[in-house]
C-alpha cells in the first residue's frame, strides 16, 4: 500500500485491509475489504448508527467476504490491489486534489467508495444509507474533524468492540414476528423491571412457549414509547455467551469482555437492559479448574446495585439443574412462568402471524389449516409445545406447497387442511387415517378395515373385531384420551395368528410396528433397560429402549411378545403405561403413549392346552383352557387394567386350508420373479395339508412342511434342472 500523502489514520485503514486480506489468503485487496475494516472505525461506526442498520451491514458484508476465493497457502504470497480498488484510489486522489486537502484521508476513501460501480461494498452501503448520503457524508466529516485520534483511539476502540459482542433488539424488532397475546407476563416483565432493586425478571418455561418472543414484545413496545417512563428510550441488548466465549485465549479474556460490556451498556444510559438467552448457561462458564469465579460471580455486583437491568430466559429443566444451584443468582431475580398457550389461543396467535408466512411462502392459509395445524400438533406432537410446534406445521405445509412444481400458474396456491394432515403424517409419523378428513370416501376405507385384515388372518374373528373397533373409537374421538387406544392380551397356542394379527393391523394403518420379544427381558436388571438404567449403572446414558422407540414413532403398534416369559417388574411398567399412557424414563423425560395400540401375547398355560378337552363333557377349546391359567399367572391388577383379553380359536381343518393356499400363493409371488409357474393337483395339496395340520403346533408346521417338501425340490430344478430359464411345473404327488 502507498503510504505517501496520507494521513496516519488513513495510512492505518489501508493497512488493516491488506493485512484482512493476507490473513484471510484472498488474491486481491477489494473495496470489501476496505469497508469492512471502516466497520471498527468509531468515526464512521458511530456516523454509520445514525443512518443505517450497522448489525446487517455488517453480517451481509462479511457473507460477501466469506465466499471470496482462497488461495493454497504460500509463505511468499502477497495479495494485489483489485482492478476496482485502484479505481477507488485513483477517485480518491482526485478528491485531494480538487480540495483544499493536503492529504489523503478516510473520508475522501469513503467518497470513493461511494462512487463505484458494479461494486459489491458500494452497494451494501448505498442499500443501508438509502436516501441518507449526503448526511451520512456529512456526520462523517465533521466527526473526523472533532476527534483527537491520540488520545481517544483505545477508548473507541473499546466502545466498538463491546458493540461487537451483544445485539441490539431494538434496531431488528421489525424482523421478527409480533408478541400476540401474553399481556400479563409482559406486565408482569414491566413491573419488575420498574423495581428499584431486583429488578430482573427471569422467565421459566418449557421450550418453544415463546420466552424470547415476549423479550421481543417488550422491545417492539420501548420502540414505541408504550412502556413506563423509567423505561422509555432504553435499549435491549442481547448477550451471547458463544460470542463471549469465542476467541478467548488467555486467562482474562474472558472477565475483561464481561466487563467492557457492562459498563459500555450502562455508560450509554442508565435504563438499558441486558437480555440472556439460555442464562443458565452462565453457571460455571468461564471458571477455571476449581475456582468459584464465573460469568454468574461476576455479574452479581451489577444484578445487586441496580442500575443496569437484566431479562433472563430458560426451560424448568435446567433451572432445576443449574441456575438453582446458584443461590446468590435465584435471589436477584425474580422468577415469571411462562405456560404453554391453550389450544384457542394458539389459534389466535396463528391467524394474526398468518399475513406474514402467506407475504413469505406466496400462499394463503385457510382457517381450516390453521385450526387442524394446531389441534392436530397439540394431540399428535408430544414431545415439544405450543405454539412452536403449531407454528412449524404451517411453516412447513408452506414450504412445501412453494416447492412442488405449479399446475395453474394463474391461480394461487392455498394451504388446506388436508396438506396439513399430509405433511404431519410424514413428519411425525401419524396414524394416516386418523388425519383424513371426514369424507365419505375415507370413512369406506375405515370401515373396510376388518375386511382386508380377515383376508389376511384366518379364523380369529373375535380378535380381528377387537383391534378395529378400537381404532374406529379412537377415530370417532371416543376413546380415553388418557389412555393408550387399546390394551389387549392375545392368549392362545403357539401358530394360530396372534403376532401376524399385530403385524397386519400396522401394515393396513401404515404405522410402525414396535416389537419387543419379551425372553429377552427374563432377569431384573434387563428389565430395566426398557426405561434406561440408573445412574451410576452400565448403560445410563443410552436412555430407555421403550421409551426412545415411542417417542420417535409415538404412533403405533406396540407388540410385546410372549409377555410371560418377561421377569414379573415388566407389569409393574406396563401398569403406568395402560393406566396413564405415560411412561418416564431414568432421565426424567416423558414418553406418550396415548396413540399407541399395545398387544401382547401369550402361551401361559400351553401345557395345560392339552387337557381342554377330556372327560365326557368335555367341549372346552385350548384357548379357554389356557386363559384360566392366564388368570393364574397374572397379576389382577394387570388383567384389570386391559381393554381386552382376546381368546385365539385352536386351528381347524378349514382354517388350515385356507392358510396353505395363502402361503402357496406367497410362494407363487417369489417363482414369478424367476418366471415359474407352480400347479399343484388336489391331491398334492391334501398331502401338504394332512402333513402341515396338526392342532399342536399350528401354522408353523406348514412353513416346515412346504420348505421340506416344496422348495427343496424347486431350488434343485431352478438352479440346475429344467427351470433354469423359467418355465411351468406340476406337482401331482409329494413323494417320499
Amino acid at each position: 500500500m502507498p503510504e505517501s500523502n496520507q494521513t496516519d489514520r488513513c495510512n492505518k485503514l489501508l493497512l488493516r485491509a491488506q493485512q484482512y486480506s493476507i490473513d484471510h489468503r484472498h488474491e486481491f485487496i477489494t473495496p470489501e475489504h476496505l469497508l469492512f475494516v471502516l466497520l471498527d472505525e468509531q468515526a464512521f461506526y458511530e456516523s454509520l448508527c445514525m443512518f443505517a442498520d450497522y448489525h446487517t451491514l455488517h453480517s451481509e458484508l462479511k457473507k460477501k467476504l466469506e465466499e471470496m476465493e482462497v488461495m493454497p497457502a504460500d509463505p511468499y504470497f502477497f495479495p494485489e490491489l483489485s482492478v476496482l480498488m485502484v479505481r477507488l484510489m485513483e477517485n480518491a486522489y482526485n478528491h485531494v486534489a480538487m480540495s483544499s486537502a493536503n492529504r489523503l484521508d478516510t473520508t475522501h476513501l469513503v467518497r470513493a467508495l461511494l462512487e463505484l460501480d458494479d461494486c459489491w461494498a458500494t452497494y451494501l452501503l448505498r442499500q443501508s444509507l438509502g436516501d441518507k448520503e449526503s448526511e451520512f457524508m456529512s456526520a462523517l466529516i465533521t466527526s473526523y474533524e472533532w476527534e483527537d485520534i491520540e488520545d481517544t483511539s483505545e477508548e473507541h476502540e473499546q466502545r466498538a468492540a463491546w458493540h461487537k459482542l451483544v445485539t441490539c433488539m431494538n434496531d431488528l424488532v421489525e424482523q421478527r414476528n409480533p408478541l400476540i397475546g401474553r399481556q400479563e407476563e409482559l406486565k408482569r416483565t414491566i413491573q419488575v423491571l420498574c423495581r428499584k432493586d431486583k429488578n430482573n425478571p427471569l422467565h421459566v418455561g418449557e421450550p418453544g412457549v415463546g420466552k424470547t418472543a415476549l423479550v421481543w414484545g417488550l422491545a417492539a413496545l420501548i420502540n414505541e414509547g408504550k412502556v413506563p417512563t423509567r423505561l422509555q428510550g432504553s435499549r435491549l441488548y442481547m448477550l451471547d455467551l458463544g460470542t463471549l466465549l469465542a476467541g478467548t485465549q488467555y486467562r482474562g479474556d474472558f472477565e475483561e469482555r464481561i466487563k467492557q460490556i457492562m459498563e459500555g451498556v450502562s455508560s450509554e444510559a442508565p435504563n438499558n437492559i441486558i437480555y440472556i438467552d439460555e442464562i443458565h448457561n452462565l453457571v460455571g462458564t468461564g471458571a477455571i479448574h476449581d475456582s468459584s469465579m464465573d460469568a454468574s460471580s461476576m455479574l452479581k455486583p451489577y444484578l445487586e446495585n441496580g442500575n443496569l437491568r437484566f431479562i433472563g430466559s430458560t426451560t424448568y429443566e435446567e433451572y432445576n439443574k443449574y441456575f438453582s444451584r446458584s443461590k446468590g443468582l435465584v435471589r436477584r431475580f425474580q422468577q415469571i412462568d411462562i405456560m404453554e398457550p391453550s389450544v384457542d389461543e394458539t389459534i389466535n396467535i396463528l391467524k394474526q402471524l398468518r399475513p406474514r408466512y402467506e407475504e413469505f411462502h406466496h400462499c394463503i392459509y385457510e382457517d381450516a389449516a390453521i385450526e387442524t395445524a394446531v389441534s392436530a400438533s397439540a394431540k399428535y406432537v408430544n414431545d415439544r409445545f405450543l405454539p412452536d410446534k403449531a407454528i412449524d406445521l404451517i411453516d412447513e405445509a408452506g414450504a412445501k406447497l412453494e416447492a412442488e412444481p405449479a399446475t395453474n400458474a394463474n391461480e394461487p396456491l392455498v394451504v388446506t387442511k388436508a396438506l396439513v394432515a399430509e405433511v404431519l403424517a410424514k413428519t411425525c409419523k401419524v396414524d394416516s387415517l386418523a388425519m383424513k378428513d371426514d369424507d365419505d370416501d375415507q370413512n369406506a376405507q375405515l370401515l373396510n378395515l376388518k375386511d382386508r385384515m380377515l383376508a389376511q388372518i384366518y379364523g380369529q374373528d373375535e380378535a380381528v373385531s377387537q383391534v378395529v373397533e378400537a381404532v374406529m373409537m379412537a377415530r370417532a374421538g371416543l376413546a380415553d384420551d388418557n389412555k393408550p387406544l387399546s390394551s389387549l392380551l392375545f392368549v392362545g397356542p403357539t401358530g394360530v395368528g396372534k403376532t401376524e394379527v399385530a403385524r397386519q393391523l400396522a401394515r393396513e394403518l401404515g404405522i410402525e410396528l414396535l416389537r419387543f420379544d419379551m425372553s429377552e427381558y427374563t432377569e431384573k436388571h434387563t428389565v430395566a433397560k426398557l426405561i434406561g438404567s440408573p445412574a451410576g449403572y452400565v448403560g445410563y446414558d443410552d436412555g430407555g429402549l421403550l421409551t426412545d422407540a415411542i417417542r420417535r414413532s409415538p404412533n403405533s403398534v406396540l407388540l410385546f411378545d410372549e409377555i410371560e416369559k418377561a421377569h414379573a417388574d415388566i407389569y409393574n411398567i406396563l401398569l403406568q403405561v395402560m393406566d396413564y399412557a405415560r411412561l418416564t424414563d431414568n432421565k426424567g423425560r416423558k414418553a406418550d403413549f396415548r396413540n399407541v395400540i399395545v398387544i401382547m401375547t401369550s402361551n401361559a398355560g400351553a401345557q395345560y392346552a392339552g387337557q381342554a378337552n377330556i372327560g365326557f363333557q368335555g367341549s372346552v377349546s385350548r384357548g379357554e383352557a389356557m386363559l384360566k391359567q392366564v388368570k393364574k399367572t397374572f397379576k389382577p391388577e394387570f388383567i384389570n387394567r386391559l381393554s381386552g383379553t382376546v381368546v385365539f380359536h385352536d386351528m381347524d381343518r378349514h382354517m388350515a386350508s385356507l392358510i396353505l393356499r395363502k402361503k402357496l400363493r406367497e410362494l407363487q409371488d417369489k417363482l414369478t420373479a424367476k418366471q415359474v409357474e407352480l400347479k399343484l393337483s388336489d391331491h398334492a395339496f391334501d398331502q401338504l395339508l394332512e402333513e402341515g395340520y396338526t392342532r399342536e403346533y399350528g401354522a408353523r408346521e406348514m412353513d416346515r412342511v412346504i420348505n421340506q417338501r416344496l422348495k427343496t425340490r424347486l431350488t434343485k430344478e431352478i438352479l440346475f434342472g429344467s427351470l433354469k430359464k423359467g418355465g411351468s411345473i406340476t406337482i401331482e404327488e409329494l413323494k417320499n
